[in-house]
């Protein structure tokens, strides 16, 4: 028993001495975004990540440890890295909002749900200081952050497999606010129920309708099963736990399953296993991104109703040399078959190219709006999870 405690001390030291060493790294990291706001053009330098991997691999191979699991920490040490280098290259602008504010978040749903699990990963070099608050609605939650209670609402605005979430982009539309961020979060679905008990003894199952959507195979396959729609997955475990019926089950996030004290019955029950949401984050915060930052900048326009007007504002946009991550429509609210159009463009309102083009945009379209320029997560350069190419690129899968 006295080895096991001695083992078990060992290895608390030496997981803390790791800590301390990631601490010491990003401090590092940090010293040399500021070397590069001094001289070099480029923020991220693919070639020596490639080469520091390399490394990585050699030394696992080395020392006669699993290379690959390796290689995949280091990965996320390195996305860790940049989202440190990006935020102190970032300038935010506080003015007319309390620093009280500019530490809050708001996000729909409760804690352990995905979108909190985003505004956490979104904030995570500023995690310390951040407080996210759960609302009921995403209108609630852009409430909060239109009233200046909060810094910033994190609302989720498409799904691989669900396609987009419409309600988001008309609550974009009727806000003040702009887009300064974007965040991916990979979604793991698991079964959740009491301690001790099955999946075999499982009659109901609670979840958002999404979470029941996206695994209607495995729920298939349970004989009699009732689905109950709830308000999102973590509320849905926390029901779970207050109901205390080994009965009940819930599909959430593994994180939600720890907070609510859960058992996981099942891991991996989603159709499909690469299933990733995209979540803006909006506020009146304003920022200003360094140019090595890769970026994107939205916008929502209409058209004039005649023949090729869509195409003609596309050719213009490519004309100035503007690539198109995302085209979303959506129909004009009381004006049938007449549509707004979603458009996310690479680069910032900086680039002459997209300024430009969108003062042209202007005198074309009858409405044109610019919803932010923000720091990408969803294009080639400026994706650092480890996102399957056709996910990274748009494709539904």
């Amino acid at each position: 028993m006295n080895d096991l405690t001695d083992a078990r001390r060992t290895l608390d030291l030496v997981d803390r001495q790791l800590v301390e060493l990631l601490r010491q790294r990003l401090m590092t990291v940090a010293e040399i975004a500021q070397i590069k706001a001094d001289g070099l053009n480029f923020l991220r330098d693919h070639d020596r990540e490639s080469e520091l991997l390399a490394r990585i691999e050699g030394w696992a191979r080395e020392l006669g440890i699993d290379q690959f699991r390796v290689q995949e920490i280091f990965s996320e040490v390195i996305a860790m890295s940049l989202k440190a280098q990006e935020e102190a290259l970032l300038h935010r602008d506080q003015v007319e909002r309390s620093v009280d504010a500019a530490l809050k978040a708001s996000f729909q749903g409760t804690v352990g749900a995905y979108s909190h699990m985003a505004a956490r990963k979104y904030f995570a070099a500023r995690s310390v200081e951040m407080e996210f608050m759960g609302t009921e609605t995403f209108a609630e939650a852009l409430e909060l952050a239109e009233t200046g209670k909060v810094g910033y609402a994190v609302l989720p605005i498409e799904n691989t497999t669900a396609g987009s979430i419409n309600q988001v982009y008309d609550l974009l539309r009727g806000t003040s606010l702009r887009i300064v961020g974007e965040e991916i979060l990979q979604i793991r679905h698991c079964l959740a129920g009491l301690p001790g008990s099955s999946v075999e003894g499982i009659q109901r199952v609670l979840s958002h309708p999404q979470g029941l959507i996206q695994c209607a195979n495995f729920l298939a396959s349970l004989d009699g099963v009732e689905q109950v729609a709830f308000i999102d997955t973590a509320a849905a475990a926390q029901e779970v736990a207050r109901l205390g019926d080994p009965t009940h089950a819930a599909i959430s996030s593994e994180e939600a399953t720890e907070v609510y004290e859960l058992e996981i019955l099942a891991r991996g029950i989603a159709d499909q296993n690469e299933n990733w949401t995209r979540f803006v984050v909006i506020s009146g915060i304003e920022i200003e991104i360094d140019p090595r930052i890769p970026a994107k900048t939205s916008l929502v326009f209409t058209t004039r109703h005649h023949q090729g007007a869509l195409a003609e504002c596309l050719n213009l946009l490519a004309e100035h040399g503007l690539s198109l991550s995302k085209l979303e429509s959506r129909p004009v609210p009381r004006r049938p078959w007449e549509y707004l159009f979603y458009v996310d463009l690479e680069g910032t309102l900086h680039n002459d190219g997209a300024s430009i083009a969108i003062a042209e945009l202007r005198r074309t379209c009858p409405y044109l709006r610019v919803l932010g320029t923000y720091p990408a997560r969803t294009t080639a350069d400026g994706t650092v999870d480890r996102v399957r190419a056709s996910t990274a690129t748009g494709e539904k899968g």
